[in-house]
């Protein structure tokens, strides 16, 4: 493929050695500076895209994909209900459940959460409940243990919190309780920790304890009834899709709601996150194409006589503007590949070796989460490209502004 010679006359301007090494500097600044704002957003970009990743798999992990619910507070007959759920298109199973806040207690102290009655023989179909237990099994829920007490599975952060292991007796009140002239006693019943369950999800594990769906209902005296049925759908991303079909097949009073309904603020401030972030990092590749500027200005002036000469042989001003642009553009090219290189590979090791360690307790997961999506990576390449671009109209106008007969009068 043959070249046009204004990419041949660009190339020997930049590598050739100049009498001004201060322009040479100036040059591989311009290279770095690109490469360290290239690299700096795909790094990013791709923790950013890692976390929201991490969330939906782990949301989507411990919660299921929609839950229906009925505007008159409770789900009769929840079992016939969630077998018509379960015909609705799109849907591949469904468990009814019983959600209310708590306070579980034990001899070295107590701590809020909240009880989920499930349905152990359907639960591990909708969610990953079975596969996250660390210890015990689901079926030790309904079976009671060999003092008759019912069993229960806490999350692993609930169970250290209240210092409790597999075997230990932990007491939990809920609401709904005697009303009496001293005022409201909570209902509260003496349960044994049957296994310890861990999601991933600090805010789970530290709120969470799973007891029989019926267990559940005899202690809030809601029997024959549920909070709701959740749902897991075929296609996650068709889930708000699946929601309204069966808000239109069971009708008033009942509600579906999918998962990015329930989980929007949380999506939406991760994705505001990641375009301010965007924005933020690609003034550092502006920083750089100001130095684009300055080099290809100090070109100009220090090639003002071969300018001149180039025109006196027949060279356009257009051909002129396309030799300095190209000049600018194998210094951006030079430096977003340079950058794209060390980005993807850090990438690449973070995303390996996980060697970056995060507060669960704030972030939700323990390592630095990674996700390097092409698309990505494609949109930080164009954009760097396109400012370096753009950093090269005004000197290679003024390269073009250059009077033959005035730069080589005294020649």
């Amino acid at each position: 493929m043959r070249l046009p010679v204004e990419f041949y006359i660009a190339r020997k301007y930049l590598l050739a050695k100049r009498k001004q090494t201060f322009i040479s500097i100036i040059t591989f600044i311009s290279i770095g500076g690109v490469a360290v704002g290239v690299m700096a957003l795909i790094i990013v970009l791709a923790v950013m895209g890692g976390f929201e990743r991490e969330l939906k798999e782990r949301i989507l992990g411990a919660t299921a994909h929609a839950h229906v619910t009925s505007l008159n507070g409770s789900i009769e007959s929840p079992f016939a209900v969630t077998e018509r759920v379960r015909k609705v298109d799109g849907v591949v199973a469904a468990s009814p459940y019983i959600f209310t806040p708590m306070m579980i207690a034990s001899g070295s102290g107590a701590v809020g959460g909240v009880l989920r009655g499930v349905d152990t023989a359907t639960v591990g179909d909708v969610t990953r409940l079975r596969k996250d237990l660390r210890s015990g099994r689901l079926e030790d829920l309904h079976r009671g243990t060999k003092d008759g007490l019912p069993g229960a599975i806490l999350g692993k952060e609930l169970a250290g919190n209240i210092g409790v292991e597999a075997g230990d007796v932990v007491e939990v009140l809920v609401p709904g309780g005697t009303i009496t002239p001293l005022g409201a006693f909570p209902k509260a019943a003496r349960f044994r920790v049957a296994g310890v369950s861990e999601s991933g999800m600090y805010e789970y594990d530290a709120t969470f304890a799973y007891v029989d769906f019926e267990e559940a209902g005899r202690l809030l005296g809601m029997e024959g009834r549920a909070t709701g049925v959740e749902v897991k759908v075929r296609e996650i991303y068709a889930a708000a899709d699946v929601a309204r079909r069966i808000r239109s097949t069971l009708g008033y009073p009942f509600w579906a709601k999918d998962w990015m309904q329930s989980n929007r603020n949380l999506f939406s401030a991760l994705k505001l996150e990641k375009v301010v972030m965007f924005v933020i990092l690609v003034l550092i590749v502006m920083v750089a194409a100001f130095n684009i500027i300055s080099t290809l200005i100090m070109v100009v002036m220090e090639k003002t006589k071969d300018i001149a000469v180039l025109m006196t042989l027949g060279a356009t001003r257009r051909s002129i503007r396309r030799i300095f642009a190209i000049e600018g553009l194998i210094i951006g090219v030079a430096g977003t590949a340079v950058g794209t290189a060390l980005g993807a590979l850090l990438c690449v090791l973070l995303q390996r070796y996980r060697f970056i360690r995060l507060p669960s307790d704030v972030y939700y997961i323990s390592t630095l989460p990674v996700a390097l999506e092409p698309g990505t990576v494609l949109l930080v390449v164009a954009s760097s490209i396109l400012i370096c671009f753009l950093a090269t109209v005004y000197p290679a106008f003024q390269a073009s502004r250059v009077d033959p007969a005035e730069a080589i009068r005294y020649e």
